[in-house]
């Protein structure tokens, strides 16, 4: 029996999965990728934790309640497009946020709390994104050049919670909520 995988993640509205679908089925036919990631699996991870051995899963409940409590619910833009991995065939191609300072301090602070909990971390510096799709396998090289004529999904959505996914491979979404942490702190500098 495969062990299942979890991560903490923000999880996006239905708006804006709908407006990153749209793009993703008119972008698909020009950009021959593997995989296009479900609809319902579209978020920004803050930080991916691998196995959780079930003694770990209640103080990991704990801690990232605690953790969103801290911190007041803010918004996020859809903005941008890019790719990771090998420059000419990319591993995943990507739909990118406005830069918000409320996300990278929410990442800070669930990265600590799980590194305090034991978990072995990726330690790459936070790129906020949501993957659309994965592995290039087109007869030609892929070339960023094709994202220049690509117009992004936009959107405007809030962040009222974190969720703590497990990823079922063999499903389709492959990922599940298993806990939701809401965002309770209060407003900051007048900021909703």
């Amino acid at each position: 029996m495969k062990r299942s995988h979890y991560f903490i993640a923000v999880p996006l509205t239905a708006e804006a999965k709908q407006a990153i679908a749209r793009f993703s089925s008119n972008a698909a036919p020009s950009l021959p990728f593997r995989t296009w990631v479900h609809e319902e699996d579209y978020h920004i991870t803050l930080a991916f934790l691998g196995d959780v051995p079930p003694k770990k899963m209640a103080p990991l409940c704990e801690a990232m309640a605690a953790t969103a409590a801290r911190c007041a619910p803010f918004p996020l833009v859809l903005a941008g497009l890019g790719t990771f991995g090998e420059r000419t065939a990319p591993r995943i191609f990507w739909q990118g946020v406005e830069m918000e300072e409320r996300l990278h301090a929410l990442r800070r602070d669930v990265y600590e709390a799980c590194m305090k909990l034991g978990f072995s971390l990726d330690r790459r510096p936070f790129a906020p994104h949501i993957t659309i799709a994965r592995k290039w396998q087109g007869a030609e090289p892929f070339h960023p050049d094709r994202l220049r004529s690509l117009a992004a999904a936009k959107a405007v959505f809030s962040v009222p919670e974190i969720v703590l996914y497990r990823t079922n491979m063999e499903r389709t979404p492959k990922y599940e909520a298993i806990a939701v942490f809401p965002l309770l702190g209060a407003p900051m500098n007048g900021r909703k």
